[in-house]
């Protein structure tokens, strides 16, 4: 079964139960400056969780692409990606346990055709000191569904110590693995913050546990959350039914479902096959780099696969505006595709194998992406020009790395030096390791390591100053903030014109930031304008109200926003912000938007543009303050 056909069945399926379907958000974080990259199904909801009404009502469905940075390192496996889909259904307040796991096992076994007896559940523990109870009613619905098919589920009590008893099906496990929260386990949430045990659901794959006398997992009880392979995660329905108070949990008044499964782990589960990277999806990549290489999959998997994944995830990033740069969202599609360069380099494969490969990506998405084949040949130039800048790069590092071999008896290549390799002229350190073994050295590791997480914790250290904060948690500043985006955004298509249209923004209590497409830089008389046009706006005491029209209405009344095309079928509702009133002949802006936003300009204070940049190719970024 196609991914597509996935897809299809589980949208039709929520559909005929009533939820409204859409379009996948960007990869792009919407005013989030939590996070780099949507990289979860959920992550676009949650205002929506947190009780803001969703347009499309209380049901909700969609395909999200998500990307995670931080499983970079993780892929060459037969199960991690750093790009996937991952389909998701929401109950705001609506239906909850009884009808969701009742669902998604009809979709699993009846629609996808899943033998039930290759399925295994996990429910949540239960935390006595924190009077949170154990999810019984959860593990009676799995334990009713089984029995409808002949299937006797026992529950087990402590597989992760003592691995799984036969019979077992149904396995409780503690808040590390089923509660889920913004801020993970219950200790660690604040108050206000909703929460709630989860069960998810696995596919037993059979043959991949291996216990020869080398496998680190040979003396380990096997159980569906060792990770030894057999067992692979398809499916999780979380349960938002408790909120954080000052004397411990309550039941939240509304009640919430989120589920989220990976579509090509459903694909594979569906092929009966445990590697992710053998359905579909992959399939006309990895024929191209067969024609490349001459060398099979099946003898050179690992690169293989860091290749195909990173470079749909570039692909699929650089399609949503994220051009390869030394900064943000950017320095990950840089990484990603010198990364699959390096690979390439493995299996013989000297150039254009970016070009060549993202093409692939964007032919088999298109019916399901039709903007990935619109903006073909932009992504397909951004490919090729990063392949051809590394390929200088390895040229100008392998100048520096024989500096290096000066024999001093030792032959060791010091790990600062290899690092330096690796920050200044963006060598691999693999390369470093193959090359020096080549020539009789070795490369100090250990201190390469140290180097390595010195600069990873200077990294996370900037990134939690960049990115405290954020437009979730509703601040007065966060609104104020998100407020002058919108007064920002008219400003600038007012100065320089309708191409201006936001291609991502980061909103904190202490400034905000706006990324815009603009071919050249704009002059700094343009920057004032814009400055002075927003002040303006703000010293006319303008009213700002919202308005739920349809689609059609927003647009023949003059509405702008990137993400209106989530809001697809005709006669759907959108939330449109006003900055001024029309009848008044005083309105400045009109945008689609979720909110939150502050009543009257007036409440902004003075706005100051700190900083106008370039970051990439043809895309601009705005920094600026209010005082």
């Amino acid at each position: 079964m196609k991914i597509s056909d996935i897809r299809k069945h589980y949208l039709t399926f929520f559909a005929d139960h009533g939820h409204a379907i859409l379009p996948s958000a960007s990869l792009i974080p919407e005013n989030d400056p939590t996070t780099l990259f949507t990289g979860s199904g959920m992550q676009p909801m949650v205002s929506y969780l947190l009780g803001e009404p969703h347009p499309r009502g209380v049901r909700i469905a969609d395909s999200q692409k998500c990307f995670r940075s931080q499983d970079i390192d993780e892929v060459g496996d037969n199960r991690h990606t750093t790009f996937f889909e991952m389909l998701g259904n929401w109950s705001l307040g609506d239906y909850f346990k009884t009808e969701q796991i009742t669902w998604m096992f009809e979709f699993l076994t009846t629609n996808l055709g899943l033998d039930p007896k290759n399925l295994y559940v996990t429910v949540f523990r239960g935390n006595s000191d924190l009077n949170i109870p154990r999810d019984e009613e959860s593990a009676a619905l799995w334990q009713k569904l089984f029995a409808s098919k002949g299937i006797e589920a026992q529950i087990g009590e402590n597989a992760e110590q003592d691995g799984m008893k036969s019979g077992e099906r149904i396995f409780y496990y503690p808040e590390k693995k089923n509660w889920w929260s913004r801020t993970g386990v219950p200790s660690n949430m604040p108050v206000g913050e909703p929460g709630g045990p989860d069960t998810e659901m696995f596919y037993d794959f059979g043959s991949e546990r291996n216990l020869h006398e080398t496998s680190i997992w040979m003396n380990e009880p096997c159980h569906v959350n060792c990770d030894c392979g057999r067992f692979v995660e398809i499916g999780n329905n979380v349960f938002m039914q408790y909120v954080k108070t000052e004397t411990g949990f309550e039941e939240l008044k509304q009640r919430n479902v989120d589920f989220g499964g990976g579509l090509e782990r459903m694909a594979a589960a569906v092929n009966g096959n445990p590697d992710v990277f053998l359905i579909d999806a992959f399939a006309p990549a990895i024929a191209e780099l067969i024609q490349l290489s001459g060398k099979q999959y099946e003898t050179h998997t690992h690169a293989y696969r860091v290749i195909l994944d990173h470079l749909r995830a570039a692909t699929f990033l650089i399609g949503d505006g994220v051009y390869p740069s030394n900064k943000d969202q950017g320095y990950f599609v840089r990484r990603l595709i010198r990364r699959a360069v390096r690979f390439a380099h493995q299996l013989g494969i000297a150039e254009n194998v970016c070009l060549k490969i993202g093409a692939t990506f964007i032919a088999m998405y298109a019916d399901t992406y039709p903007y990935m084949l619109s903006s073909q040949d932009v992504i397909l130039a951004e490919l090729e020009k990063e392949e051809k800048k590394f390929q200088q790069t390895l040229k100008q590092g392998m100048k520096k790395f024989v500096e290096l071999l000066v024999p001093d008896g030792n032959k060791i290549i010091s790990g600062i030096d290899a690092f330096d390799l690796v920050q200044s002229y963006g060598f691999p350190v693999e390369l470093t390791e193959e090359l020096a073994t080549e020539n009789g050295f070795t490369v100090d590791m250990e201190t390469f390591k140290i180097e390595k997480e010195k600069h990873q914790a200077l990294s996370r250290a900037g990134s939690e100053q960049k990115f405290k904060g954020g437009l979730a948690d509703h601040s007065d500043m966060s609104v104020k903030y998100h407020t002058a985006t919108h007064l920002l955004h008219q400003a600038l298509r007012q100065v320089l014109g309708d191409m201006v249209v936001q291609k991502g923004s980061n909103i904190t209590p202490e400034r905000l930031r706006f990324d815009f497409p603009y071919p050249t830089r704009p002059t700094d008389d343009q920057m004032k304008h814009v400055e002075e046009l927003v002040n303006d706006t703000i010293s006319k005491k303008l009213p700002v109200h919202f308005e739920m029209l349809t689609l059609d209405e927003a647009k023949t009344r003059g509405a702008i926003g990137l993400f209106a095309d989530k809001y697809a079928e005709v006669g759907d509702k959108v939330k449109v912000y006003f900055v001024g009133d029309e009848a008044m002949g005083n309105s400045f802006s009109k945008e689609v938007c979720g909110g939150p936003h502050v009543s009257n300009t007036s409440e902004l204070g003075k706005f100051q543009i700190q900083k106008e940049e370039s970051i990439g190719s043809g895309l601009r970024r705005i920094k600026a303050i209010l005082t």
